[in-house]
């Protein structure tokens, strides 16, 4: 993605600033499906033809990760190697959907959809930091 991209979805050309719209923007919306797998484990579940089970232990680990996130993007500089590490577990979420997805989770056609759905915006995330996290370095702070 290049730079004119990036500065065009962020609303700032300024890396530093970029990186945290990024990191926040996955820390919302991570906390957000926290939020819902916790309170509404049980409709979802049935929707998604998952065990109400299964999305309270996704809700809880989803919480803190999304606190971990907020708090990265709450820093003025968030330290690349954090980056990096948020980065790679958002690519490892997505890759452990789709794996889930094909061997062993048996979802209705919504809840195949949402883990498609929510792994390609993982991965987005990922891209958009690590390209946000590449400006950074490249430019002279």
């Amino acid at each position: 993605m290049s730079t004119h991209q990036l500065a065009a979805l962020a609303r700032t050309a300024e890396p530093r600033l970029m990186l945290r719209r990024f990191l926040a923007l996955d820390a919302v919306v991570t906390g957000t499906n926290a939020f819902a797998y916790l309170v509404l484990s049980g409709p979802l579940g049935r929707w998604f033809g998952a065990g109400s089970g299964l999305l309270l232990v996704l809700g809880a680990f989803l919480a803190v990760y999304a606190g971990c996130v907020g708090l990265l993007a709450a820093r003025p500089r968030p330290p690349a190697l954090a980056v990096r590490a948020v980065v790679e577990a958002n690519l490892a979420w997505a890759a452990v959907s789709f794996v889930a997805l094909a061997l062993w989770l048996t979802p209705t056609t919504a809840g195949a959809v949402w883990t498609v759905l929510q792994a390609l915006v993982v991965a987005g995330f990922a891209l958009l930091q690590y390209g946000a996290l590449r400006q950074g370095q490249g430019s002279s702070e």
